[in-house]
């Protein structure tokens, strides 16, 4: 087929040579996730901090052009010869090859680049878009079915028919060309255009995965549509994966990942972002009316997931993309659907981009590592290779909004976690939020959210996660979890059934699993959790196990420099808890976590209730200072430290609570 023809030449800053290739020869990374209290060099050179206008990250627009520019010099020398591929130097490739994750190296920078470009209105002092022209043209010249990667084909690309995962790139591809079509693609030869249409064409079809992958299809007709190429077909991918999303929409801002109950950072780094953002460039106001509101109603939530240090809530899978967390923000800004301030705007963004590149995020060669601070294996995925933490590009789409937008200009504010406590169900998701003003962490109890992978994941079965604390890794005792001990052994936590939730409470049901995955039948937790300030009180009902089962309960899992974890049996445990290593999170090494049991004494229900805390505050006062828990036949009512209460629709066999209706938070 052929493309139309060139509208604009590429202006002056992209027409110098282009840089040699000098491929991968450099070593692995190396090294381990790092606590946050540990300062690192960023390892490319930043403007001053301007603490008048940002007083709380130090950060400006200067400072997100210099983080873009940085991060690309960064992966430039890992190019192939003809640049069609960047294969990124990691200790171990994704399971789609090494091929596949060359193509991943050059889409996702391209992204990045295209960001960066747009942004400045086709200004490209770092000369990035003439490299990546190149690489378009030697990508496609000689697509192939082959997954490695082999000296004597290095630039081509693999087909989408033959490696799913080019699927995927195919839309940070297509996204990166409609950004800069005045500067880049209408200015291809024909052929190469005809040959980038040809690649990408078989992204129109019907998504392979069942999940947010519908919108890759969109991402590409969008493109498509832009530059009137293919437009039935590119029509047909649009319609199709909007009305297929549609089925997955819960309300209140939030999706489910595909038919089934997976809610987490997906949301807004995909669900949202790539519908509101191809309404926005193709100017389709119809669509921005009824995605724009969803996406400010998701920000309401999902700003509540940030730490005051910026650091985003670290649940769910794909967690090494980062500050892609801060492309839902942004995004709303750009589009004008948000209920945050301009200067909380970029108080959230900058803190998160901030957040990690103080900590580790890159090496001391600027790129980014498959982790959380450092390297981290126990987080990934196998769909994760070396370029995978680009995905993080999407953070940067604030550079889309002009430089004298108020998003840029105006003081920074205070986020949401450094105005006022916290503890709210997330829409009917099962999730609960409690944050702090006084120490500025986020928490998060999951009563909802299962995963898509494999279970158990940790990064979805825990009951509850932090800012500044990670689920431990699958070898490790689990923290934040609450499991029958069968033949010595804890079970792991089936699907979460949400049962409820209110102001300051969620419950939910699961029946628990052998670690070959095997329910135990006829068992049955109903679980809950309600919170105030930094206190939680944690419930669970066990019914149908037989009497003399063994019960484990834990707490967070902290390191020696973390927060500080107080965990207090309040009914149906034996006795203090232990305080027990649990290894490495991805916040660093070293993590202990206390550890309460106790024994199931009737089939027909034995409850099981302990107060927790999680909090930076120096000195805390014990946790069992801080609540009473009065045990109905119905509900579980609990009166705070400050008075205030909060009651749980919990019902139970009265047997369940036979050592007495109440149960004081000293203990019986």
């Amino acid at each position: 087929m052929t493309a139309p023809s060139s509208r604009s030449p590429l202006p002056p800053a992209t027409r110098s040579s282009l840089p040699p290739a000098t491929g991968s020869s450099l070593p692995p990374a190396t090294g381990s996730s790092l606590p946050p209290a540990t300062p690192c060099s960023i390892p490319f050179p930043l403007p001053p901090e301007d603490r008048d206008l940002s007083p709380y990250t130090g950060w400006t627009r200067a400072h997100w052009e210099a983080a873009a520019d940085g991060l690309l010099r960064a992966t430039a020398p890992y190019a192939s010869p003809g640049h069609g591929l960047i294969a990124l130097p990691g200790a171990r490739p994704s399971s789609s090859g090494t091929r596949s994750d060359g193509l991943e190296g050059f889409a996702r920078t391209f992204l990045l680049a295209a960001l960066r470009v747009a942004g400045s209105e086709g200004h490209d002092p770092g000369n990035h878009l003439e490299r990546f022209a190149a690489g378009l043209a030697a990508g496609t010249e000689k697509p192939t079915a082959e997954r490695e990667l082999t000296p004597e084909n290095p630039d081509s690309w693999p087909t989408v028919d033959a490696v799913r995962q080019a699927y995927v790139e195919a839309a940070s591809l297509a996204l990166a060309l409609r950004l800069t079509r005045p500067w880049l693609w209408d200015t291809l030869d024909d052929a190469v255009r005809a040959r980038v249409v040809d690649w990408l064409l078989p992204a129109l079809a019907p998504s392979p995965v069942d999940n947010n992958w519908w919108l890759f299809g969109l991402t590409v007709g969008g493109f498509l549509l832009d530059a009137g190429i293919e437009n039935v077909r590119a029509r047909a991918a649009v319609d199709r994966a909007l009305n297929r999303i549609e089925d997955w929409y819960r309300g209140d801002g939030w999706y489910s990942d595909g038919d089934n109950r997976a809610f987490e950072h997906y949301n807004a780094w995909a669900l949202h972002f790539y519908p509101v953002l191809h309404a926005h460039l193709g100017g389709d106001d119809a669509l921005l009316a009824t995605h724009g509101p969803r996406l400010a109603t998701h920000l309401a939530d999902h700003t509540r997931l940030f730490d005051a240090n910026g650091a985003p809530l670290p649940f769910g899978r794909s967690l090494t993309y980062r500050f892609a967390a801060a492309a839902a923000p942004w995004l709303g800004a750009l589009t004008g659907h948000t209920p945050l301030t301009p200067g909380a705007t970029r108080r959230l963004a900058s803190g998160a981009l901030r957040h990690f590149l103080d900590r580790g995020a890159v090496d001391t060669r600027g790129l980014l590592t498959l982790g959380w601070y450092g390297p981290y294996p126990p987080m990934l995925q196998s769909y994760s290779g070396p370029a995978s933490p680009y995905w993080a590009s999407k953070g940067f789409v604030g550079l889309l909004l002009p430089a004298d937008h108020p998003a840029w200009t105006a003081r920074e504010e205070p986020l949401p976690a450094e105005t006022r406590d916290a503890a709210l169900p997330l829409g009917r998701t099962g999730l609960l939020v409690q944050s702090t003003v006084s120490d500025g962490l986020a928490r998060l109890h999951n009563h909802g959210s299962n995963s898509v992978l494999a279970a158990p994941d940790p990064y979805y079965a825990r009951f509850a996660y932090s800012t500044r604390t990670g689920p431990t890794a699958p070898e490790a005792p689990a923290d934040n979890h609450f499991a029958l001990l069968v033949d010595g052994r804890p079970t792991t936590r089936g699907d979460a059934v949400p049962q409820g939730a209110g102001p300051g409470w969620a419950a939910s049901t699961h029946t628990p699993r052998h670690a070959d995955g095997t329910e135990l039948p006829g068992v049955r937790v109903l679980s809950a959790t309600a919170v105030h300030g930094r206190t939680e009180l944690r419930a669970h009902l066990v019914t149908g196990a037989p009497p003399g089962t063994r019960v484990r309960l834990t707490g967070w899992a902290t390191t020696p420099d973390g927060p500080t974890a107080q965990l207090h049996p309040v009914h149906g445990f034996d006795g203090p808890p232990a305080d027990t290593p649990s290894g490495s999170t991805l916040i660093g090494p070293g993590t202990r976590t206390a550890v309460l049991e106790g024994t199931v004494t009737a089939p027909e229900g034995s409850l099981f209730l302990a107060l927790a805390s999680l909090t930076a505050d120096p000195s805390p006062a014990p946790v069992h200072t801080r609540a009473v828990v009065h045990v109905a036949a119905d509900a579980l009512r609990v009166t705070w430290h400050d008075g205030t209460g909060t009651e749980v629709p919990f019902p139970h066999h009265p047997d369940a609570a036979r050592a007495g209706a109440q149960a004081p938070a000293e203990g019986t």
